[in-house]
C-alpha cells in the first residue's frame, strides 16, 4: 500500500486552518495570479517546523500551487544547511512572483547566510541583480537591504543602485528607493553625498526621497535639505 505524498498531507493541513476574513485581507494587498487560501503567515511557519526531515525532499521537489505553498516552501528552503540551501534556492526564484513572496523568502534566509554573507553575494545575489525579470531583481534588492546595510557594501550598493536605474520595472524601482532610504537612515553623511551626484531617474530619485523622510528617525533640518534635492 502506498503511503500518502508529503505534500498532500501538508495542503490538508493549510486547508484545516484557512481564514475566509484573512483571505479577503490578503487579496487586498497582493497582486497574485496563484490562488489565495487565506492561512496566517505565523501558521504557515509553525505547519512547516513540523514538517520531517524526511518529508523535505518529497515537498521540494513538487511544484507548488497556493501562494501560501510558495511562502512555506521557501520557510523549509531556509531549514537547510546553508549549501543545501543554495541548491534549491534557484528553483525558489523561479515562484517569487509578487513582493509578499520575495520580501518574506528573503527574510526567512537571515539565520541561514549567517557567517556566509560574502560567498552568498557572490554566488547568488550578483546574479539576481543581472537577472531580466523583475522579481528576481527585487529578491536580490532585499538581499541587500536585509544583509548588506554595513558601511562595507555601501559603495557597492551605491553602484548597484546605479546599474540598475534604467529598469522600469515598478517592484525593481520601489525596491531600489527603499534600500536607498534604509542606506541613508543608517549612512546618512555617505548617502547624502550619493544622492548629491546621482544618475537614479526622477521617480526613484523623489521616492526615495519622500520614504527617508517618512522615518522618525531623521531631523526636521535634514528633511528640508533632502527635499532641496527633489528632481522637478
Amino acid at each position: 500500500m502506498c503511503s500518502e505524498r508529503p505534500v498532500n498531507s501538508f495542503r490538508t493541513k493549510l486547508i484545516s486552518i484557512v481564514d475566509d476574513d484573512y483571505r479577503e485581507f490578503v487579496t487586498r494587498g497582493i497582486p497574485c495570479e496563484r490562488p489565495i487560501l487565506g492561512v496566517r503567515i505565523p501558521e504557515i511557519r509553525k505547519l512547516v517546523k513540523e514538517v520531517p526531515p524526511k518529508d523535505f525532499e518529497g515537498l521540494l521537489q513538487e511544484t507548488p500551487i497556493a501562494l501560501e505553498e510558495v511562502l512555506a516552501r521557501g520557510f523549509l528552503i531556509a531549514r537547510l544547511s546553508y549549501e543545501e540551501m543554495l541548491k534549491y534556492f534557484d528553483s525558489q526564484i523561479k515562484f517569487l512572483d509578487n513582493w509578499c513572496t520575495v520580501d518574506t523568502f528573503v527574510a526567512s534566509l537571515r539565520k541561514t547566510i549567517k557567517h556566509h554573507e560574502l560567498d552568498f553575494l557572490d554566488r547568488k545575489v550578483e546574479p539576481l541583480l543581472k537577472s531580466k525579470n523583475e522579481f528576481a531583481i527585487r529578491a536580490g534588492l532585499v538581499c541587500l537591504l536585509d544583509f548588506y546595510v554595513d558601511f562595507d557594501h555601501l559603495f557597492l550598493i551605491f553602484d548597484r543602485l546605479e546599474c540598475l536605474k534604467e529598469h522600469d520595472d515598478y517592484y525593481v524601482k520601489m525596491s531600489l528607493a527603499w534600500l536607498l532610504a534604509e542606506c541613508f537612515i543608517k549612512y546618512p553623511d555617505e548617502t547624502f553625498a550619493y544622492l548629491q551626484h546621482s544618475n537614479l531617474p526622477k521617480w526613484t530619485f523623489n521616492k526615495a526621497i519622500s520614504k527617508i523622510c517618512d522615518s522618525r528617525r531623521i531631523a526636521p533640518e535634514t528633511k528640508t535639505k533632502l527635499k532641496q534635492l527633489r528632481k522637478a
